[in-house]
């Protein structure tokens, strides 16, 4: 069987630090291991509407930052298929197919879309394209036959209910569909990275993100702004590390090699956090080493990005010609779909002849 990954990201704005560390870095190294056959990274566009769908602007001027964005990071058209979700019709209609073997009570016990229902204020009034969008997830997932899912924390469930459906489907259908497996990040940092304020997940809709597409002074203004321990108010005073952004961000992007080059009064993380706990080091030497190691992450991701910006057209010709080629493979599961729930019925020559038989022999 092949190795095939499919993930992906709604262009509802650019993206941020935690997309990098939960996801987009690691779709890199990904791409770059040659362990895998196949990748691709969607655009979800149509999934972005179901909550955007009086302000369809938005996804549109979207789409073209999140593909900057992508191309900025080092995923490379030439290995991995970018393409946009609704550029794929197949998907929909695998969709509505998926959505007769889930129940309403299954979509209603998804942790992540009870979170997500709250956060937009749907308790009330929840559009049936946003109720459904998990059974939208899966048809992504498996119209390319993805054997691996990398994505954050808070998408494990949604994982899950895809398992379930595929399991349901071949169960009733036979074995069509293909079973993913989750990939969730290695450094525990990057499982969930809080927002600039300290709440406990970067957001767009928040405003407490650092944009990749952010110049260093706009990067380094939000560092100086984050969100420390409240308690430690004079330098001297010991410092609690516990929901402290500099030092999670620190947690998810430095390494031994960045306090020689930056803070070579410290040998590695661990000493600067127990000289923090204990007294005497104020936030402000923390987060000058911080914006060091960022801007060290984040000046190759802007300087691409400008590079691709000044070739807009070609950076559409990727998402047109990406969108042909996974539109192709998603035709082709459909077509093995279609054939194992029996509803083939211009392609099956069996049932035609068994009709045309049965009434021949009325006469």
């Amino acid at each position: 069987m092949e190795k095939i990954i499919l993930t992906g990201d709604r262009p509802t704005g650019k993206l941020h630090l935690g997309h990098y560390v939960g996801s987009l870095k690691r779709r890199v190294e990904l791409q770059n291991s040659g362990e895998f056959d196949k990748i691709f990274v969607m655009i979800a566009d149509a999934q972005a509407l179901t909550d955007n769908a009086d302000n369809p602007e938005k996804v549109r001027q979207n789409i073209i930052e999140v593909a900057l964005d992508y191309l900025s990071v080092g995923i490379d058209p030439s290995k991995t298929t970018i393409f946009i979700q609704s550029m794929v019709p197949e998907l929909t209609e695998l969709a509505f197919y998926y959505m007769n073997l889930v129940t309403v009570s299954r979509v209603q016990r998804n942790p992540t879309v009870k979170t997500e229902i709250k956060m937009r204020n749907f308790e009330q009034s929840i559009p049936v394209g946003f109720f459904c969008y998990p059974v939208s997830q899966a048809s992504d997932i498996t119209a390319f036959k993805a054997t691996t899912v990398p994505v954050g924390e808070d998408q494990a469930p949604m994982i899950e209910l895809t398992r379930e459906i595929v399991n349901r489907f071949n169960n009733i259908y036979g074995d069509t569909l293909v079973e993913p497996e989750i990939l969730l990040p290695e450094n525990a940092a990057c499982l969930r990275l809080p927002g600039t304020d300290g709440k406990a997940k970067m957001s767009k809709s928040l405003g407490n993100c650092i944009y990749l597409s952010d110049t260093a002074k706009e990067m380094a203004k939000k560092v100086k702004g984050m969100y420390t321990d409240p308690l430690h108010l004079n330098i001297s005073d010991p410092g609690h590390l516990e929901g402290n952004c500099p030092f999670i961000y620190l947690d998810a992007f430095c390494n031994d090699g960045h306090f020689a080059k930056y803070l070579p009064d410290y040998k590695n993380l661990q000493e600067l956090k127990d000289h923090y706990t204990r007294g005497g080091l104020g936030d402000g030497t923390v987060k000058k080493f911080l914006i060091n190691v960022l801007d060290e992450e984040l000046v190759p991701i802007r300087e691409r990005r400008k590079q691709w910006e000044q070739d807009i057209p070609a950076v559409y010709e990727i998402l047109k010609k990406g969108s042909e080629e996974a539109r192709e493979v998603a035709a082709k599961t459909l077509h093995e779909v279609r054939e194992a729930m029996k509803i083939n019925y211009f392609d099956d020559a069996e049932l035609i002849k068994q009709h045309s038989e049965k009434y021949s022999s009325v006469k």
